[in-house]
């Protein structure tokens, strides 16, 4: 009897014997392009051929399970995906990431069709079921999605922090650091394919080394990665305020590679929410941080992001909230809505204030911002910044500065029917016109 390779005998109930080719489609957050990265890497090792949000005859979509969207449009994706199934588009779909681990036996019932669901801790599992085996050996081995010149560290996975309104340890466990030899690792083989900027994520960086070496070593891994050869920009995403290091702060300071930015997610201002909310801080401890940051770094740029419409937030906590807003002028701010998420902490408590308010909250929050950004901006005309260009898009090349992180925050535009300049490549520039959130460039040769 002639048998077959496994991989035929389980992914092709198919009629031909043709190659797969598996289409990777991520939602969600930076994270999620992480472990995108990682699936691709290791099933490239594995000889397959695998694409990023292509065409492909096996489907795996890594879902987001964060808040009330950002779930429908996972499953929205799910059921597209399998509707491509039952028209014979598609030969296999496949579902991991977090609305997968939080929701699978919902998931399961729901939508049977698809042909099987996986958590956020499954990637040897996945890979099986993909006629794939799970290689240990290939630190930091990944495919990356982004464009060529940037690139996500992840440097930690789950949370140990109770915050009531968030289900991210539900969904990806307590906070597991990874060894700084082994992240050096990856950025030297990311360096080495031409990545020159390193975006470190984590649920949570100031976290960062308590569980391996038993104190915060954010700033000692720092000194570890600014010695990688090719990495010109090291940037902080997803900082807590709580036990911030502040010896990250000195790094900083005495690191050019170290982009003088952080995004640290604050919010909310009123202590009485901070409190509800588990954040394990207040309103003057939050303010003195704030301080230490602008005095210690006095050319930070601080990305935050706020909640509105938490149970409980009155009229007068979200006008304290919009008052603050106004006087600390944050360089880069986001605002949410609250979602009320179940088995969270603040799922008991009651989701109080209408819909129509938290928007109108919203809204006025990022009316101002963009006020304040707008002025911020107003004061770069004239100056000098050194851009790295992330892509050509229409007539303009689009770069950002050090003070910027892709797709959330500022972009410098060049016109592109004047000046020639290359992607992926540093350049220096002179601002000419800005908007609220836009910069206008012309190059510059610095002397």
């Amino acid at each position: 009897m002639l048998s077959l390779r496994p991989e035929i005998n389980s992914l092709m109930r198919t009629k031909t014997l043709k190659k797969n080719k598996i289409n990777v489609v991520t939602l969600g957050c930076s994270k999620n392009v992480y472990d995108s990265e990682v699936l691709m890497g290791q099933l490239r090792a594995n000889n397959k051929e695998v694409v990023h949000e292509e065409e492909g005859n096996v489907v795996v979509i890594n879902t987001c399970g964060f808040i009330a969207n950002a779930k429908e449009e996972s499953v929205n994706t799910i059921l597209e995906y399998v509707q491509k199934k039952e028209d014979g588009i598609v030969d296999k779909v496949f579902v991991t990431g977090c609305l997968s681990e939080r929701y699978k036996p919902d998931l399961q019932k729901e939508i049977p069709n698809v042909d099987q669901y996986f958590g956020t801790t499954e990637l040897p599992g996945l890979l099986k079921a993909l006629g794939a085996d799970y290689k240990h050996e290939l630190i930091g081995e990944r495919l990356t999605t982004t464009p060529k010149n940037y690139a996500y560290l992840k440097i930690a996975e789950g949370c140990d922090r109770p915050c009531s309104f968030c289900a991210i340890p539900l969904m990806r466990g307590g906070h597991k650091s990874t060894p700084i030899e082994n992240l050096v690792i990856e950025a030297e083989k990311l360096a080495a394919s031409g990545i020159k900027e390193l975006i470190l994520i984590a649920q949570d960086l100031t976290y960062y080394g308590l569980d391996l070496y038993k104190e915060r070593a954010l700033a000692k891994l720092l000194r570890e990665l600014v010695k990688v050869e090719g990495i010109e920009w090291l940037r902080l995403h997803y900082a807590f305020p709580t036990g911030f290091p502040e010896d990250v702060l000195d790094v900083m300071n005495e690191e050019p590679k170290v982009c003088n930015y952080i995004d640290i997610p604050l919010q909310h201002i009123s202590t009485k929410l901070l409190k509800s909310m588990r954040r394990g801080t207040t309103y003057e401890k939050t303010n003195a941080l704030l301080k230490t940051f602008r005095e210690k770094v006095p050319q930070m740029t601080i990305r935050t992001t706020l909640i509105v419409g938490y149970p409980g937030e009155t009229q007068e906590d979200f006008e304290l909230l919009r008052d603050w807003v106004k006087e600390m002028r944050f360089e880069r701010l986001g605002c949410f809505t609250y979602s009320h998420e179940e088995n969270t902490h603040a799922y008991n408590l009651e989701d109080d204030v209408p819909e129509e308010v938290k928007m109108e909250r919203a809204n006025e929050i990022m009316a101002l911002q963009s006020q304040i950004s707008w002025e911020l901006n107003q004061q770069k005309i004239g100056q000098e910044f050194r851009i790295v260009v992330d892509r050509k898009e229409g007539n303009y090349f689009v770069g950002r500065t050090e003070f910027d992180s892709p797709d959330v925050d500022n972009e410098v535009l060049i016109d592109a029917t004047a000046h020639y300049l290359k992607t992926g490549e540093f350049t220096w520039v002179k601002i000419t016109e800005a908007e609220d959130f836009d910069l206008y460039a012309e190059p510059i040769v610095k002397q």
